[in-house]
């Protein structure tokens, strides 16, 4: 784990998950560890208490200062750099309520403070029922960690099934099961597109398009230049540079409250041409260059061609 910048940067190790799910245990153990103890002073910040306790007198390292957060009001940003300041510390490890949603926290962290590492800690017997009925607080612990780690997994257990729902929030975090007994096995499914990214043109499916726009989002290099045909919503009447328009089409990622339409820029000589809020199926090629309508550089279609059509049976695009 790294150390504090040179621009005063305060690295944050987040770690979240629901209550037993195995956080403060892997944090007593972190601290515990001579390579992460090394002098630094560190600021232990507890948003959720288990039946587990801390066991201070077990650090590697004295100079870990508690700070107990009961309240979700207790999350602001003067009231973080008050403890901060109280503590002395260089860094800060973070056990968060998995009841909280990690916006509260985002929000509230002062500017220097930046999230060096966040996990996840999930106890396999349950986080199946969790997804079934809390579906927007397991995704919002699932979509910007870097590790998922299962434990009390059993050998019965279906990974496919957990596999699953990661990669409906992430394509990039790191899936560990643990079993009874310290076992550790590594996620290795493999998760082939549902599309031929080498293709002349690349053919995304009705059902397939949040897949696709996610991984052109976060692996947009091997999308420059290719050739690209899918279903869309055209919407031309928005406020956008000369010879712009937009498609997409709505997407759920994990509920309906949040539902956002997932747009793209296509560059057209003739967009007053095209029927506003109207069904299409585009033929397009993709390049990532800086763009007004962005503000930044990102993906920019350059029409080829359009025919249209009915919109998708299911109109709004899921990941499953």
């Amino acid at each position: 784990m790294s150390n504090p910048n040179a621009n005063n940067d305060i690295p944050v190790y987040l770690f979240t998950g629901f209550l037993e799910a195995g956080k403060t245990k892997f944090i007593q153990e972190t601290l515990e560890d001579r390579r992460f103890c090394n002098g630094e002073k560190t600021l232990l910040l507890v948003c959720e208490e288990g039946e587990e306790e801390y066991a201070p007198d077990q650090f590697a390292d004295k100079n870990v200062y508690i700070s107990v957060i009961e309240d979700q009001s207790e999350l602001n940003e003067q009231n973080l750099v008050s403890i901060l300041k109280k503590s002395g510390a260089e860094r800060i490890v973070v056990e968060y309520n998995g009841m909280w949603m990690l916006d509260l926290l985002y929000q509230a962290m002062p500017e220097n403070w930046v999230v060096y590492q966040e996990f996840m800690f999930a106890d396999a017997t349950t986080f199946l029922s969790y997804n079934s009925n809390m579906r927007q607080l397991v995704y919002d612990k699932l979509k910007s960690c870097e590790l998922v780690v299962f434990n009390r997994f059993k050998p019965e257990m279906d990974k496919m099934a957990f596999h699953k729902i990661v990669r409906g929030a992430s394509r990039r975090s790191d899936i560990a099961y643990e079993y009874a007994g310290g076992k550790v096995e590594y996620d290795d499914i493999q998760d082939p597109l549902p599309f031929d990214v080498n293709a002349p043109v690349i053919e995304i499916g009705d059902e397939d398009f949040a897949v696709w726009y996610r991984d052109l989002s976060e692996d947009g290099k091997k999308y420059e230049g290719k050739t690209v045909r899918f279903k869309c919503r055209a919407l031309v009447r928005q406020k956008l540079p000369k010879h712009c328009f937009v498609v997409g089409r709505h997407v759920m990622t994990c509920c309906v409250e949040d539902i956002q339409f997932a747009g793209l820029v296509v560059q057209y000589e003739q967009p007053e041409t095209i029927p506003d809020n109207s069904w299409m199926i585009l033929t397009a090629k993709i390049n990532f260059k800086f763009h007004r309508a962005y503000g930044k550089r990102g993906p920019v279609l350059t029409y080829i061609s359009h025919e249209a059509c009915e919109a998708p049976q299911q109109d709004v695009a899921t990941f499953y």
